[in-house]
């Protein structure tokens, strides 16, 4: 049974920054591609960065390039997404997700466990 708790949203102002968290149970981990994907209201899901499961490569969306950074420490079975320079339209639900697979995907519905999310709100 995989678990994924996530934790660090909250409300920031534009230009600030917040580190979201995410405890990983289950399934060895540290074996696997590791996502956050955020949802904001009207949009579809949109995969903000992967990391595969060694967290060698790192993919993210054109939007956040440069401003965003994943990382995960597998010894503590957690995944990581500072975020920088935060502007109102980064306001969605964050989704913590892992793949069935070491190699990361740009695609949501590649992400078979999903956390319950947490809010991160900018406002301007």
């Amino acid at each position: 049974q995989v678990q994924l708790v996530e934790s660090g949203g909250g409300l920031m102002q534009t230009g600030g920054s917040l580190r979201l968290s995410c405890a990983a149970s289950g399934l060895a981990v540290r074996n696997y591609a590791m996502g956050w994907i955020r949802q904001a209201p009207g949009k579809e899901r949109e995969l903000v960065a992967g990391i595969n499961y060694n967290g060698l490569m790192t993919i993210y969306a054109d939007s956040v390039q440069g401003r965003f950074t994943i990382s995960r420490d597998n010894a503590k079975n957690t995944v990581y997404l500072q975020m920088s320079s935060l502007k109102p339209e980064n306001t969605a639900v964050y989704y913590c997700a892992q793949r069935k697979y070491s190699y990361t995907s740009p695609e949501p519905n590649g992400y078979s466990y999903w956390g319950q999310g947490t809010q991160v709100t900018v406002s301007s």
